[in-house]
């Protein structure tokens, strides 16, 4: 055994300097990394070429001459993955002919695109501007209005959009097979790994559809496959920089289609961190090689991306100039550079005067413009005054006259103007009523004061009064037109003019509450902004000088996105589900029909792949355990037991780490959340079933002797095969739509298979 060891050890190092000076072209037999992340060196200690299916009994490798052999068979089993999976996703890719789920949303914002209309997501941009950039490439006119799911297509052009999102969505188990493929130089664990997720109905389920998960999942995939490129290639080598450009824009394009981009991010960053590290410790590198590779690094994995990233939202706000329905969401100066708004190329006075008709904004997202009518609050709500609410939309009852307190505002001469720190009184001007509060309790926020409006031709009392401050400002400052975050101070009980976000019954209008806090804290639902503003007596200037800059804009754009990711709540009787039950395939998504007589598609993963992935979980622990201790114990153990514990621990575990980074974080989150969530993290764990049961059943030698080892070997993958195969011919119809009886009924296709009580096909 020590021989052997010192054998090892000398072929080591001797493989280790050759790499330094050459490029290996990558094996296509069963060879091992011992890790995942470069480690500096020339290349990857995959380089190795340890052979598995050829090493002899005592670990040394197989002539050169055989390692060729699995060339065509590696292109073979590439060239049937593409095949399959493109089969498999873009098979009745037109069907239904009618909206399916949230193809509602993501449609209509093509549409959009297509027609030039700003409106408002809680989603970074791209995503949805590839699928209106389909749309558009393949005939569709952005006409149909993606009202809601069941409504028909008709004539309109719409399997270009849905088939760009096949095709991305196509490219998953392609990427997969690659990945783990480099992870693990192993064909057989790059086949389970690509026959899992190909016949998964989940993953073709939720790439036929105008959704932005196959986009983002294509981009993720991306960025690991490229990050795992990079790591076997030559530094500074022309593939290296290749896939570590790659990489970055494929991080680019994952951040760019959703937030969730950010854990794939972390995962390169942590494997690049670990990367530099094992670097610094390389004492064969200068301190300028070790800056070099740094360097790198941040232009292929910051500057880059953020470059992208900030591109992407150019071009968004560039197509995006007119005026649409997400106007309100954003501010006064936001929505003056959009075509078709009221404030586009306007002009109005700069600054706030007395005397002045004005629109009040409130900040928060959906926070509307302060509002009243003449309809009074209902018995028992508060005082049975008159309502004052926030309306999301622009309207006469929006408009406010601005008095001094003492209702001496100037009548001759400019009027004075309204600075930080002044006491003012707020009159409707349709009703003549004021803005009021008292400590009577809101409609729906009980902890805080009822807003009103109250007296009459201007006339009322000490409650209307309201003190005037400039976010930011000092006494004095004058109050900017569009620009200035102002709050307003009730001077008799000292609470703030807040807008809840809440709706109100229809006794309110279902527009939204607007109370009084007494919470001093500085919150967008307590800052306004002088939206409109007209005063003969002072000079106008065009907004146009007020507009934000790019910078401005795309700050604000964020922070629309965030208040609106964190703002969906699940509401009363909502369907949604829960982190836990995810990986066990507990419950899926209905994306169209309900009855016998409708085309019903279901969002399911293939139960045989979600608990096959779900039990490699478990056995993965296990195996790395195992292994662990008996390394650390130092049992006798052949060469290639040696290799399959890095790879369990190299590659597998930077697989284990990806599913927790795109699994775990949602465990803390407070928004609603919906089954397809876990489609990432799926895949992750999907990869990492096909190395462990790839060792797995390589391990069988370990109970039984040749040739019944192998025997053993392929019967495992036979019987792998099968399940997944039939079990999919089973369940295939929830991908590929059904009509007909429902499944509780004998002639339905899926009679018998509701194998768990909340599968509600």
């Amino acid at each position: 055994m020590a021989k052997e060891e010192w054998s090892f050890q000398e072929s080591k190092a001797r493989d280790t300097s050759t790499l330094r000076n050459r490029k290996v072209c990558p094996s296509t037999q069963q060879t091992y990394p011992v890790t995942p992340v470069s480690k500096g060196k020339s290349f990857q200690t995959a380089g190795h070429l340890l052979e598995d299916d050829a090493q002899s009994s005592n670990g040394s490798a197989a002539p050169l001459s055989n390692r060729g052999r699995d060339v065509f068979p590696t292109k073979v089993g590439l060239m049937l993955v593409v095949g399959l999976s493109f089969a498999t996703r873009l098979y009745k890719i037109s069907d239904p002919p009618h909206i399916c789920w949230d193809e509602t949303h993501f449609g209509k914002m093509g549409s959009y695109y297509i027609n030039r209309t700003f409106f408002f997501d809680v989603h970074p941009p791209l995503g949805k501007m590839l699928i209106g950039l389909a749309g558009f490439i393949t005939g569709y006119d952005g006409t149909f209005p993606f009202v809601k799911p069941g409504d028909k297509y008709e004539h309109h052009n719409y399997w270009g959009m849905r088939g760009f999102c096949a095709i991305l969505g196509s490219f998953l188990p392609v990427f997969a097979y690659l990945t783990v493929q480099e992870l693990s130089q192993s064909h057989t664990a790059a086949l389970i790994t690509a026959t899992l997720l190909i016949f998964d109905t989940g993953c073709i389920t939720i790439s036929q559809y105008i959704l932005l998960d196959p986009i983002l999942m294509f981009f993720i995939m991306g960025a690991f496959l490229s990050m795992v490129k990079f790591n076997q290639q030559r530094v500074f080598s022309a593939p290296w920089w290749l896939w570590l450009l790659l990489c970055g824009v494929n991080l680019a394009g994952a951040l760019g289609v959703k937030f969730v981009g950010l854990f794939v991010i972390l995962l390169v960053g942590l494997s690049t961190i670990r990367d530099l590290w094992e670097l610094l410790g390389d004492l064969n590198l200068s301190p300028t090689d070790i800056l070099k590779h740094f360097l790198a690094r941040v232009i292929g994995l910051i500057l880059l991306p953020i470059l992208l990233y900030v591109t992407i939202f150019a071009v968004h706000f560039a197509v995006l100039n007119k005026s649409g329905p997400g106007d309100g969401f954003f501010s006064s100066a936001f929505q003056s550079r959009l075509i078709g708004n009221n404030l586009h190329n306007a002009s109005m006075p700069e600054y706030l005067a007395y005397g002045s008709i004005i629109t009040v904004k409130n900040l928060r997202i959906a926070g509307g413009y302060l509002h009243s009518h003449w309809h009074l609050y209902p018995e028992g709500v508060g005082a049975k005054q008159q309502q004052v609410t926030a309306y999301l939309h622009k309207d006469q009852n929006n408009l406010w006259l601005v008095h001094k307190q003492d209702d001496s505002d100037s009548q001759s001469g400019p009027p004075d103007l309204v600075r930080h720190g002044d006491i003012i009184r707020l009159e409707h001007k349709e009703t003549t009523r004021n803005l009021h509060s008292h400590l009577h309790q809101a409609p729906l926020t009980k902890k805080h004061f009822q807003v009103t409006g109250y007296g009459a031709n201007g006339t009322g009392d000490t409650n209307d009064l309201w003190q005037v401050e400039v976010c930011g400002g000092r006494k004095g400052d004058r109050v900017k037109v569009l620009r200035s975050k102002v709050r307003f101070l009730h001077k008799a009980t000292g609470c703030v003019l807040y807008s809840s976000g809440k709706t109100l019954p229809k006794w309110g209008w279902e527009q939204v509450e607007v109370t009084c806090s007494p919470y001093l804290k500085e919150t967008p639902s307590s800052q306004w902004n002088i939206e409109d503003h007209i005063n003969p007596k002072l000079p106008n200037i065009s907004l146009s000088v007020l507009k934000p800059s790019f910078l401005e804009t795309l700050l604000e754009s964020h922070i629309v996105m965030i208040r609106g990711n964190s703002g969906l709540k699940p509401k009363d009787n909502e369907m949604n589900s829960k982190p836990w039950h995810w990986p066990i395939n507990y419950q899926g998504l209905r994306f169209s029909g309900v009855n016998e007589t409708e085309y019903r598609v279901y969002l399911l993963g293939n139960p045989v792949v979600w608990w096959i992935n779900l039990a490699s979980l478990g056995l993965y622990l296990i195996m790395v355990a195992v292994a662990s201790v008996a390394i650390q114990r130092g049992f006798p153990l052949a060469q290639r037991r040696i290799e399959h514990s890095r790879v369990l621990k190299g590659g597998g575990g930077l697989l284990l780490l990806g599913w927790l980074l795109h699994y775990a974080p949602f465990f803390t989150m407070g928004r609603v959340l919906y089954y397809h969530h876990y489609f990432p993290a799926m895949l992750f764990s999907t990869m990492l079933t096909g190395i462990t049961l790839d060792i797995l059943l390589r391990s069988s030698d370990l109970l039984l002797h040749p040739p019944y080892c192998d025997w053993l070997q392929k019967c495992g993958l036979m019987v792998l095969l099968i399940s997944v195969l039939y079990s999919f011919y089973l369940f295939h119809p929830l991908s590929y739509g059904m009509t007909g009886p429902l499944a509780h009924e004998a002639g339905s296709t899926m009679f018998g298979l509701k194998w768990m009580d909340s599968w509600e096909f």
